[in-house]
């Protein structure tokens, strides 16, 4: 009796315990449904910043680097040095030819020199010379010829003789005349135009040393440097990224269904967890579609359509130097 006694007790306990259980249950799900309400929807998207990646024209070797990561520079600054001996070896070369230009341009300038022309004079002396006498014996033979005391022969190997000592003079006295006008136009022209040529090489090569010292083209931190000192680096190679602090701005991917909710222009408050959860307004200023490889695709015959997706880009309007490039940023709607 005593033992059937026991097992109702058990079995009122038992179902004691079940119905308080089963009431704790239903007044915390009571509590949970009134507390409830619909989460927040919000956009997840980063900051972002202009980066302008320096590099040169002149390949060589990296001789110094000036800065590291993380500094601070200012339009101008020198950030690294590239040593070439090749293109100092050319510039040499090139600066030889100009000199050589110049020597030969300033040689054609002279004209002939005074040597040539006093000798040139003193043929045409000579051959003045030599037809004067040439026409002295020619006349003394045409004489004695009417006089009939030579015979025709003899007149006429003088005759010939003179005629010979004035074309001798002629082409003397252009000889003459050709030495003392120097050279031709056309030589001087051609000689201009290769001193010409041999600056532009000079020039050229100036214009790769140039490049031996890089500078800053803004204002910024440096972000990233790639090569080492010591390292070989190709024409164009990016030698580091520089950061533009002051160009930042926040992205996010938007689906085509929720694109209506932002616009162009508008002013939104995104919130930056990393900065204790700061809330800073931003405008928008760009929205573009992605492409097809950012399309969804719809899963159902009927009630979808594919809908693409939107990168859409805003701008603080303040500035924020503790807003890093990478950091997560929330647009609550």
């Amino acid at each position: 009796m005593e033992t059937n006694n026991e097992e109702k007790r058990e079995n009122r306990l038992l179902l004691i315990s079940l119905l308080a259980l089963t009431l704790a249950v239903a007044v915390l799900s009571i509590i949970g449904f009134c507390c409830l309400r619909e989460p927040d929807n919000f956009l997840e998207g980063q900051a972002d910043a202009t980066a302008v990646r320096i590099s040169g024209k002149l390949p060589g070797r990296v001789a110094e680097v000036f800065v590291h990561e993380g500094d601070m520079v200012h339009k101008g600054d020198t950030l690294i040095r590239i040593h070439s001996s090749l293109a100092e070896a050319k510039l040499l070369q090139a600066e030889g030819m100009e000199t050589a230009s110049k020597a030969m341009n300033k040689k054609v300038d002279a004209g002939t020199r005074r040597q040539i022309i006093e000798s040139a004079r003193q043929l045409v002396n000579q051959a003045a010379a030599a037809r004067g006498i040439a026409e002295k014996t020619y006349t003394r033979m045409n004489n004695l010829y009417n006089q009939g005391v030579i015979s025709e022969q003899k007149r006429d190997e003088a005759k010939a003789a003179y005629d010979a000592a004035v074309a001798g003079e002629k082409a003397a006295q252009s000889q003459l005349s050709l030495a003392e006008s120097g050279a031709q136009s056309e030589d001087k022209t051609a000689s201009e135009a290769m001193v010409t040529v041999a600056r532009g090489g000079v020039d050229e090569v100036e214009a790769l040393l140039e490049d031996q010292y890089l500078t800053a083209p803004c204002d910024g931190q440096i972000d990233q440097v790639y090569p080492q000192v010591g390292e070989l680096v190709s024409l164009g190679a990016p030698l580091m990224s520089l950061l533009k602090v002051d160009d930042k701005w926040v992205t996010f991917n938007v689906r085509e269904g929720e694109l209506s909710k932002l616009k162009l222009g508008q002013e939104i408050e995104v919130m930056v967890p990393a900065l204790d959860k700061k809330k800073i307004k931003a405008r928008i200023y760009y929205i573009r579609d992605l492409g097809s490889y950012a399309t969804w695709r719809a899963t159902k015959a009927t009630g979808e359509w594919d809908s693409r997706t939107f990168e859409v880009k805003a701008r603080p309007a303040e500035q924020l130097p503790d807003l890093r490039p990478g950091m997560t940023v929330l647009y609550v709607e």
